[in-house]
């Protein structure tokens, strides 16, 4: 213990001291003037007891006093010192700090400690998020940056084929088209996840709006001899902002068809209720494992790396985000070798047609 902490603690001591003897000689005073309204005393017998009662009260004094530095040390100050120490390892960085306040239960200190430890545990999170997000960053930009230095200087080259400058060109091209989807979805995801962009509702066709957006891989699937299949039973309206549902809809109708072998099917299929629509994406493609499928809605994860040159592994984090902006639900169920359902829930407002 330091001087200034030792000179704190003893006039924190003598103050409390002072605070328990004044008190203390008030009631014994009061006590003995009451006292001699019905007993006669001399005063040789008042000269007699009046040390005796001054020791007393001194006496207790302490007592109370040494009693009182023992409550606030074991239920205040030591609980107190342990947030401290922990709220000072958290703010130098370390979010593994966590405050475990032995003893049993200190009032409301328990429940900051509780609350603080929570409070650390989400940083921690945050922390290995923001972490791994600049690492994949890094790791996405890095790739076709690399294309692009590599192939700008075999383009240098004098003697270099025509056609050989028009494939280096073209891969130079696509390096660029990556790059500038990545910086895309990172901007958009951005703005999502600090809720910049807020759903703008209106009322409008879900089927228009699905069909609209299949026709727009109608060069994919003839590519691929990919079999689209639609089934909408009826006009069916909701009210959400379709700026948005537009981003779901590619998202996961690109991911169906990159992901489905040549002469496979993709399913679409739309229903509602009173209440909600359902959009369903089906695929016939290489499908997902459990494990992966408990990852599948992480930023820059991407569960086939086969076909991680055709993506960033930011859309469907980004449809993750916008569903939850828009106050739906998203599930996917999955299995290795035979496709992928994502299912889509979305609230509506049923209308006729006039």
């Amino acid at each position: 213990m330091n001087g200034k902490a030792f000179i704190k603690n003893a006039l924190g001591v003598f103050q409390s001291f002072m605070i328990f003897f004044t008190v203390i000689a008030f009631v014994i005073t009061c006590t003995f003037l009451l006292s001699f309204n019905t007993v006669t005393l001399s005063e040789e017998t008042v000269r007699t007891f009046a040390p005796v009662a001054f020791a007393n009260i001194f006496i207790l004094a302490a007592l109370f006093s040494a009693i009182d530095y023992i409550r606030r040390k074991l239920t205040v100050d030591r609980p107190a010192e342990e947030i401290l120490k922990s709220l000072n390892r958290i703010k130098n960085g370390d979010f593994s700090a966590r405050i475990a306040l032995s003893g049993g239960k200190y009032s409301h200190f328990s429940e900051i400690a509780d609350n603080i430890n929570l409070l650390a545990e989400e940083l921690s999170g945050v922390e290995a998020l923001r972490t791994d997000f600049i690492s994949c960053v890094s790791h996405e930009l890095k790739t076709p940056l690399a294309v692009m230095q590599n192939y700008g200087s075999l383009l240098r080259e004098p003697k270099l084929s025509e056609e050989k400058r028009i494939s280096y060109a073209e891969s130079i091209t696509e390096a660029c088209k990556r790059l500038s989807a990545l910086i895309t979805n990172i901007l958009k995801l951005n703005k999502l996840e600090n809720q910049q962009i807020f759903p703008e509702k209106k009322k409008y066709l879900l089927n228009e709006q699905l069909c609209e957006c299949i026709l727009q891989y109608e060069s994919l699937w003839e590519k691929k001899n990919i079999e689209p299949e639609i089934e909408i039973n009826e006009d069916i309206f909701i009210c959400s902002d379709p700026e948005l549902l537009t981003l779901v809809w590619n998202n996961l109708l690109s991911n169906a068809f990159k992901f489905t072998d040549e002469g496979g099917r993709v399913r679409t299929e739309v229903y509602a209720d009173e209440s909600y629509a359902w959009v369903k994406i089906s695929d016939t493609g290489c499908g997902i494992s459990s494990e992966e499928g408990a990852r599948i809605f992480d930023k820059f994860y991407q569960g086939d790396t086969s076909h991680s040159g055709q993506g960033n592994g930011l859309g469907l984090a980004l449809v993750k985000r916008v569903v939850d902006i828009i106050h739906g639900e998203i599930t996917v169920e999955s299995e290795k070798g035979k496709g992928s359902t994502f299912t889509v829930k979305l609230q509506r407002e049923h209308e006729t047609h006039s």
